[in-house]
């Protein structure tokens, strides 16, 4: 009987050899390795049915690189992943969205056992999640994206002190949202659009009686927002691109908010009329 091959990658020699020994006796074929380097070598020569890795070996965005090369080359290994931090199980979770269980320590061999022949025994339960660019998200989630930015606004004490409608705060986010979404899908080389509905904006904001601080915090709570929009789905992201596509929101942001600006100082202040000839 074919017995199931797992790579065991701990930069501890004392604790790799106790669950060397133990996953042995429990009839698995241990490969183990104690860098990230010798992990790396092993992935790309041999097959595995599983990953057992440490997430710090040494250094916290190890785990990560070992689980991403082993989800890339082998994807139907069942990857898990130990953290020695319990307060950071909720985030590790969702950054090592490849990994297919996080455990905390201190966990019992006994228990890493049971989990590995459950994952083993139902690979039904592991489902493809399809990735989406980052465009997709915002375009989808924009009405959620508003809810969070104005929940925000509303905690702010400066800004929630500017009495408006709930049209006249945010009629300008779904515009704003549409061009980011715009500037998401253009090809590098495209020439950057200008957003008209940030200048108007500027301008809007100026006869509403905001300051430029006001006017500063406002575009950096929709960057805060935008953020934790595409953490709530992070599960999905398509990782090939998001560092292309941060960077592309905050550039975009930046450049909404100076156009912002711009329609701001040009308009007349509130109130000041115009002189008759």
């Amino acid at each position: 009987m074919k017995r199931n091959r797992i790579l065991l990658v701990e930069d501890n020699e004392d604790i790799r050899a106790v669950f060397q020994e133990g996953l042995e006796r429990h009839e698995f074929e241990v490969t183990p390795a104690g860098t990230v380097t010798e992990a790396l070598r092993l992935i790309s020569a041999e097959q595995f049915d599983v990953l057992l890795s440490d997430l710090h070996l040494p250094d916290a965005g190890d785990g990560f690189t070992v689980v991403s090369a082993m989800r890339h080359t082998q994807p139907r290994a069942v990857t898990i992943v130990i953290s020695g931090y319990p307060a950071l199980q909720e985030a590790v979770t969702a950054i090592l969205l490849e990994a297919d269980e996080v455990l905390v320590k201190p966990i019992g061999l006994k228990e890493v056992i049971e989990i590995i022949l459950k994952k083993l025994a139902n690979p039904a339960d592991r489902i493809s999640v399809k990735k989406e660019r980052v465009a997709v998200i915002l375009e989808r989630d924009a009405d959620s994206t508003i809810q969070n930015w104005l929940s925000r606004v509303e905690r702010n004490e400066e800004l929630a002190g500017i009495p408006l409608s709930y049209r006249e705060r945010t009629g300008h986010l779904p515009l704003l949202m549409d061009d980011l979404v715009r500037r998401l899908r253009l090809i590098p080389t495209a020439k950057l659009p200008i957003s008209i509905a940030a200048r108007e904006h500027g301008v809007l904001r100026r006869e509403q009686g905001y300051t430029v601080p006001m006017i500063v915090e406002e575009s950096r709570t929709l960057q805060v927002s935008i953020f934790n929009t595409l953490q709530n789905s992070i599960g999905s992201v398509d990782f090939s691109t998001l560092l292309l596509d941060v960077m592309t929101i905050a550039d975009e942001v930046d450049s909404q908010l100076k156009q912002t600006m711009v329609g701001f100082m040009e308009s007349p202040p509130p109130g000041s009329g115009t002189l008759a000839g």
